[in-house]
């Protein structure tokens, strides 16, 4: 079992009704990496920020792949439940059992949320993507997804993450039953300021949806 105290991280309570964020960087990040993010999106939230735990040419990353683009799904299956575990783990270690969890990711973080999201729907509920993609190239995917709440960013111009991949992970989460919003912009890769705006507005009727 994937245990919290072995895999480097930084946690954050945050104030009291607030979200915790799952904050999952991009390729040769580290867990710091998305914190500037917090205050923009959700002010005063808790946070749980692992870093990668796969490295490439000194690079931390979610899962292996075979070279751009071209991921090893394999290696992705295997590390959303790696990622599953250790979030299930942390919700008993810091007592976070009635407070909704985010995962927000960037690029490969991104992509690792989502794969978790289509994988471990009861653990990773609720998901914004910044430039992700579909991350299980033909793999089907069988969960169901009533309940489960998505966002998506995205450059239409950007070839790390190519849109016809994107419109695919929109339609299969879609096709499960996640209630999932795509957000397109002109650009490229990476979080445009418009990006934190919409992240902000959906984190906050997100979780005003999910109150008593």
């Amino acid at each position: 079992m994937t245990q919290p105290a072995a895999w480097p991280h930084l946690f954050r309570e945050g104030a009291a009704g607030t979200p915790i964020l799952l904050l999952l960087h991009g390729t040769g990040g580290a867990e710091h990496g998305l914190l500037p993010l917090v205050e923009r999106i959700a002010p005063g939230a808790g946070y749980l920020a692992p870093r990668g735990p796969v490295q490439e040419n000194g690079m931390n990353r979610w899962f292996r792949r075979f070279g751009e683009g071209v991921f090893d799904v394999d290696d992705v299956v295997r590390r959303a439940g790696e990622l599953a575990e250790f979030i299930q783990h942390s919700h008993h270690i810091y007592g976070l059992a009635d407070r909704p969890l985010i995962a927000v990711g960037l690029s490969n973080g991104a992509n690792i949320a989502l794969a978790s999201a289509l994988l471990q729907p009861a653990t990773v509920p609720a998901v914004v993507a910044f430039s992700g993609m579909y991350p299980l190239e033909g793999r089907t995917v069988d969960a169901d997804l009533q309940g489960s709440s998505v966002a998506l960013f995205n450059g239409r111009q950007a070839p790390l993450a190519p849109f016809e991949r994107v419109a695919r992970l929109h339609s299969v989460l879609q096709s499960r039953g996640a209630e999932v919003t795509l957000t397109a912009r002109e650009g490229g890769h990476g979080i445009h300021p418009t990006d934190v705006t919409g992240a902000a507005a959906w984190i906050t009727s997100t979780t005003r949806k999910e109150q008593p």
